[in-house]
This record gives C-alpha cells, structure tokens and sequence, in this order.
C-alpha cells in the first residue's frame, strides 16, 4: 500500500458545531486539509465515496439518533484504508476490540493534547511506526499497530 505524504485529508465527524470548528483549525493549523465536516451517519452517506480521507476524528454520539459506531462501520466498508479515531466524553462506550477503529482521543482534550495525537497519527499514516511518543492523550487501539 503506498502511504500518503502530508498534508492529509481529514474528516470530521462531530455534532458539536462549536467542538467541530476547533477541531478543523487545530487540523489546518498542523498543515492538513479537512474534506469535510459531517453531524450524523446520513451525513457521512452523503458525501462522494471517491474522495477517501486519511483519517476520521468520529464522536460517539452524533445528531439524527445516530453514533460514531455505525459511521465506523461505514467507514471501513466505503474507505477501507482510512485511520479512524473515536473523540469522545464516553469511551467506556467504545467496545473493547474498537469496532475495527484505531483509537480514541478522549473529551475534553487540549490543543496541545490534540496536537500531539494529530503528529503522532500523521506518523502513524505516512512512515509506520511512529518514532514519537505515545502522547498521553490518545489511546491506541490494537488494530492501529497491525496497520504497520
């Protein structure tokens, strides 16, 4: 599989509008691109399967009665080669075996904690394995290290 070089193409996945704007900046302002912003799971099916992006920030809880877990399945299904990463206040809510996902950055987070996940995950899709630390605010899943 050839890796992509930055800047990535980042989805976002939040129902927050507030949370989602933050995010995108702190995603821009690391020198990545974001594809696109989306609310719910219809918003997600919505968007042009041919643009596949690198990684997917996906809350648990999302608008129209749907959850991150659902847009997770859908994601592998549509774009197999996307890093999925929960952000979430509940990630007890997050099944142990990660539904196939490769994380969690858990709420609230710091910009500079976010940061570091976004540096440790861009590693992590462009030259596996990452040389940088696991930052304390992520939680990888097993699956992230199997895609190396």
């Amino acid at each position: 599989m050839e890796r992509p070089k930055p800047p990535l193409s980042v989805l976002i996945v939040e129902d927050e509008p507030l949370l989602a704007m933050d995010v995108e900046m702190m995603v821009e302002d690391a020198g990545h691109r974001v594809m696109a912003e989306a609310a719910s799971l219809y918003d997600v099916e919505a968007l042009d399967p041919a643009q596949s992006p690198d990684i997917a920030f996906v809350d648990m809880q999302l608008a129209r009665n749907t959850t991150g877990l659902q847009v997770c399945s859908l994601i592998q299904e549509r774009w197999s080669n996307t890093i999925i990463i929960f952000v979430t206040a509940n990630p007890k809510k997050i099944p142990d075996d990660f539904s196939g996902a490769h994380g969690v950055i858990p709420k609230p987070f710091s910009r500079h904690g976010f940061m570091n996940a976004l540096r440790y995950l861009q590693e992590s899709v462009c030259t596996p394995p990452p040389i940088t630390a696991l930052p304390g605010s992520f939680v990888p899943s097993e699956h992230l290290a199997a895609t190396w």
